[in-house]
């Protein structure tokens, strides 16, 4: 709550500013509700699932809850923008009651789509996914190791015996230093 104290002795109040404090406090609270909503926005999300669809392109299906306990479906492409300064979203709410038509019209489309077009090979884009995930987490597990063996060889350098050092009584001339 914001309390305004406005009265000073002798000082007279410009009759626009307790209406511009009123409309000021009820900016705050509405940043604050905004905010607050911003904040629990991913607290709805039930489950989700992604994928990448090229290199611009990334699809969300997510189940969520309502307030009141009710679920329903989202699907959100995510799209980069040419110029590179963010993203263009677009989602589609499924509501529980239209689920069921939705998968049959959306397994109808992708059946239809495949047998006019007989010749195309619809996996092709999928093996190239898998392709790519496995030489990324083939490369993940190399950084993984590489960084493992350069510890070990950190251990052992610390780990080396003072034996092993150069005496300090070696002394270098001026002659053997070459530049």
């Amino acid at each position: 709550m914001i309390k305004l104290h406005l009265r000073k002795q002798g000082t007279a109040i410009p009759s626009f500013l307790p209406l511009f404090c009123l409309e000021f406090a009820f900016f705050l609270k509405q940043k604050q509700k905004t905010i607050s909503i911003m904040d629990n926005r991913r607290e709805d999300i039930v489950f989700s699932k992604k994928f990448k669809a090229g290199r611009r392109r990334t699809y969300f299906f997510d189940i969520r809850e309502t307030r009141g306990g009710d679920k329903y479906a989202t699907i959100t492409e995510s799209k980069r923008r040419d110029n590179g300064d963010g993203f263009d979203r677009h989602k589609l709410f499924i509501y529980k009651e239209d689920l069921t038509r939705f998968r049959d019209n959306l397994s109808a489309l992708i059946e239809e789509m495949q047998n006019q077009m007989p010749d195309y090979d619809f996996d092709e884009f999928a093996r190239r996914a898998e392709e790519r995930d496995r030489l990324y987490q083939e490369q993940l597990a190399a950084e993984r190791d590489a960084k493992e063996n350069t510890d070990s060889v950190d251990d052992a350098v610390i780990n080396a015996t003072v034996e092993d050092a150069p005496s300090s009584d070696t002394t270098i001339e001026e002659d053997d230093l070459s530049w």
